[in-house]
């Protein structure tokens, strides 16, 4: 019976315990055709992590004033290279080129977002800019003026009807901001946070401590680091996060151990 039995199991004239081990290799390939992917996906994700540096609001204020100080950038370029950068990011993020409001504040952020709204007309995209206090000096001055010859729309109120808007763009505070969030702001941001449409915010997420991030403000669809991503990027959980502003010189990287990733080809911008 032994005997017979060791022949049923014969295929083609090989025994039982070969055929087993066949077996046991093509099992072996299928559950690693679907384990496999996720994990090297997952060392990937981590690799990419690992790669960047993630800068502190002392760290990031340093930055700037050695860009200022040392190798002689002037708040133009910087805020000319940022803008720029950002318009590529979220044209890339939201191809259709169709109806866009930028928010912006008083500060830098307001500046960069003065700049991108400019460069996604120029992109074919349908501006309307809210910029509730506007100061009345160099920049900030020359970019509203840039915007305004351009047959931009820019208002001080924020419009009614959200929704007729493919996304926002959040221009209001980046990491310099500190303390209470004041009128009219305090109003704008929640409205940026129950928005009906995406949101894209620049460096920091508005109403986001710069280190700490907010788990129950504003959760933007995209973030746009400029120069490297800082602290609150870790607890980013949108759709794409990109790394812009492509200025930053070797030797100042060197000094602050910033590791930093490869932009591709001529881009302004990297997808982390």
């Amino acid at each position: 019976n032994e005997y017979k039995s060791y022949l049923r199991c014969m295929v083609n004239g090989i025994p039982w315990r070969h055929l087993r081990i066949a077996f046991i290799c093509m099992l072996g390939s299928v559950l690693s055709y679907f384990i496999v992917p996720p994990i090297r996906r997952f060392v990937l994700i981590r690799n990419t992590m690992a790669t960047v540096s993630y800068l502190g609001q002392e760290q990031a204020q340093n930055i700037d004033i050695e860009l200022f100080n040392e190798y002689k950038f002037s708040i133009d370029q910087l805020m000319e290279l940022a803008g720029l950068a950002v318009a590529q990011a979220v044209s890339k993020s939201y191809p259709v080129a169709g109806k866009v409001l930028v928010v912006c504040g008083p500060g830098n952020n307001g500046g960069d977002g003065l700049v991108a709204a400019r460069h996604l007309a120029m992109f074919g995209y349908q501006l309307h800019i809210v910029y509730p206090k506007q100061p009345q000096k160099h920049p900030f001055l020359p970019l509203l003026h840039q915007v305004k010859c351009m047959d931009i729309k820019v208002e001080t109120e924020m419009p009614t009807n959200l929704a007729e808007y493919t996304f926002i763009l959040d221009a209001v505070f980046g990491f310099s901001f500190k303390g209470s969030v004041r009128a009219p702001f305090d109003v704008i941001i929640p409205q940026l946070t129950n928005s009906p449409v995406p949101v894209a915010s620049i460096d920091v997420p508005s109403g986001w401590n710069v280190e700490e991030g907010n788990s129950t403000g504003l959760q933007p669809d995209v973030l746009v680091s400029l120069t490297a991503p800082k602290l609150c990027a870790r607890y980013f959980r949108g759709r794409h996060h990109w790394l812009g502003g492509r200025f930053v010189p070797g030797s100042l990287r060197s000094r602050h151990n910033l590791l930093l990733p490869e932009y591709p080809g001529s881009d302004q911008v990297v997808l982390l």
